[in-house]
Formats: C-alpha cells, structure tokens, sequence
C-alpha cells in the first residue's frame, strides 16, 4: 500500500496515475543486466520474463538505489495473456503503474509501459497513462505470427488514438507495415533491439 499512498487515480479500476515524462531513453538495458552491474547511463526496461523482476514487485525498496543510479526506467512489463483470467491482467496493468507512480514519486524519471491482451483490456490499459507524452511499447514476440501481429496492431491503433503520444518507445522490432502510418502522422518512434535481436544478429554474423 505504501507504493501508492500518494497516487491519485483513474477508472473504475482506480489504476494509479502515471505523469508525463519529457526525458527520453537513448540506450536500455534489463533490470537483470542492471542488478549484475550496466552503464548507469542506460534506462532499466522489464521486457524479460516476469520472474525475472518479480522480485521488485516483492521488495521494491531493495532495489531503489539500483534504479536511482540509472538515468531513468520504463515502467514493468508485467505480463497480459489473452488465456489469462481478465482479473489477472488487471492485476498486471496495476502493477505496473503503482510501481512507476513510486518511483516518480523517489524521483525517477520513469516513463509508462502500455501493454494490452485483446480488445478486453483495450480500455484497462490505457487508464491513468498521460496524453499526448511518451509511451513504451514491447513488440518482441508480436511480429512473427500474422495472430500475434493482427492483436498487437489492433492494440497499437487504439491506444494511439486514446493516448494521442508524442513519442513511442518501442522494445523490439518496429516494422513500417504496423508504425508507418504512425511515423507519417509525426509521432516519434524510438525503437531499441530486444536482446534476443542483438543475440541473434551476432550468431548470423
């Protein structure tokens, strides 16, 4: 409770309230890089398994100096199945804000992680996300398959038109067919390798 003791809300859901970030990322790295140690200059990102960062969830103030150390973080991405109970992913979107309304409130700048299902959490995912600001998005995984594509960009489309972002940050691969249209509208779109990219791309090489 103490995460959010401060936050105001939005919704039904009362999901805590992310504010608007104007610092952007030029370089990430994983909260699991970041605890082995990583250039304090890189932005912490959760885009990795949950158990991976579960832990913060858990015992959040064990892991503060880590994340004050670093320029700043996007916010947990904690997971939204589609076969997931629709209370769980609730839970999830939850999460993720009550955690980055803390660590705005310790004075990170923290930037919001939109994550979202199927149409059900279309409008879950968006509360309490700043318009016209900076987002991040993960599309590591929703590209290969046309399914996983056509739910992402569906997705995609909605919270842009909510949320109407300046910038947003994409963990993954940002390809024309899904974020031109948003690029020729004049939205920013950052797009930094997954690690499994970068792997990949040594191997080729």
């Amino acid at each position: 409770a103490f995460m959010v003791e401060s936050a105001s809300y939005e919704g039904e859901l009362e999901i805590p309230r992310i504010a608007p970030e104007e610092l952007k990322p030029d370089k990430l790295v994983s909260f699991t890089k970041a605890i082995r140690g990583s250039d304090p200059e890189a932005w912490i990102h959760f885009y990795e398994d949950d158990a991976s960062f579960e832990r913060l969830w858990n015992r959040p103030n064990k892991y503060l100096p880590l994340l004050l150390r670093h320029r700043g973080v996007i916010a947990p991405d904690f997971s939204l199945y589609r076969d997931m109970p629709l209370v769980m992913q609730y839970w999830n979107v939850y999460r993720s804000h009550a955690v980055a309304a803390w660590l705005q409130k310790n004075g990170i700048p923290t930037i919001a992680n939109v994550r979202w299902s199927d149409r059900r959490t279309f409008g879950v995912c968006c509360e309490g996300v700043p318009h016209n600001s900076s987002i991040a998005v993960g599309s590591h995984g929703c590209m290969k398959l046309a399914r996983e594509r056509e739910f992402f960009s569906n997705g995609l489309a909605h919270i842009v038109q909510a949320l109407k972002p300046r910038t947003i940050i994409v963990y993954g691969t940002a390809p024309d067919s899904v974020f031109g249209q948003y690029k020729a509208s004049g939205i920013e779109i950052l797009q930094f390798d997954s690690e499994y990219m970068i792997t990949h791309r040594k191997v080729v090489d």
